[in-house]
This record gives structure tokens, C-alpha cells and sequence, in this order.
């Protein structure tokens, strides 16, 4: 028998539930965070564009547009979606990409842009730190 294999694999198994705690607080604080700069940056004037601003667990509100979704492959337990527009502000698509009579008001990509690096690291970070806590 070797020594110290019982607790090895208790730690082993503790794993997975760590590493998916951390990365759930983390992709929530990622979120908040981009959410709240895409407020910042988004037009104000009736308050409805900018207001239907957030993120959710899962898919979003019908009518709304995306980035994308984090962790959406066969293995990934956890997706989040950030997301804008609503059907009081059906007109976010038109504000950030343009129409032939408004020129665009990007609000929602340029944000993804500058903080995705950043949001990627954060990431790792997370995973690495749950990992060596376990």
C-alpha cells in the first residue's frame, strides 16, 4: 500500500468542485465588471439602451444581442452570457453597428475588446489558485 494515497485522493476529487466554485465567483466579477463599463460607455439618452445592459447565467433575454457565450462547449458546465438590448431598447443592434442613416455608437465590442485579455487571465489565474488550494 502506498503511503498517503487515501489522502491524495481525497484531494484529487476535491478538485473539480473548487476549481468550478472559483471560476463561477470570478466569471461573475468579470461580468459585473464589463457590464458596468459598457454602462458607462453606452448612450444615455432615455436611459433604456443603457439600462438593458447585464449579464446572466445561461442564454439571454429574448430579443437581446450577445458577445458570445463563455464556456459553451461539450464540456463546460458553466455559461454565462452578456448581453444588451431589450424590447424597450430593440434598437442596441442599430446603435453599435450603424444603419445606412445613423452612423455607429459602439458601445458593447469595443469594451469586450479592451477587457478580454484581461478577463482570459483572470481565468487562469482562478483555476490555478483553487487548484493549489485544494
Amino acid at each position: 500500500m502506498v503511503q498517503g494515497l487515501a489522502a491524495f485522493q481525497r484531494r484529487w476529487r476535491a478538485i473539480p468542485a473548487k476549481v468550478q466554485a472559483e471560476v463561477k465567483k470570478t466569471m461573475e466579477d468579470i461580468a459585473e465588471e464589463i457590464v458596468a463599463q459598457m454602462y458607462s460607455v453606452a448612450p444615455h439618452q432615455t436611459g433604456d439602451l443603457a439600462g438593458s445592459i447585464g449579464w446572466t447565467w445561461g442564454d439571454a433575454p429574448k430579443g437581446s444581442f450577445t458577445i458570445g457565450s463563455v464556456g459553451q462547449n461539450e464540456y463546460a458546465t458553466l455559461r454565462i452570457t452578456i448581453y444588451a438590448g431589450d424590447k424597450d431598447a430593440f434598437y442596441a443592434r442599430w446603435q453599435e453597428f450603424g444603419t445606412t442613416k445613423m452612423p455607429a455608437n459602439p458601445f458593447f465590442y469595443p469594451v469586450w475588446r479592451v477587457k478580454r485579455r484581461s478577463a482570459q487571465n483572470r481565468m487562469t489565474r482562478a483555476i490555478n489558485k483553487a487548484i493549489k488550494a485544494s
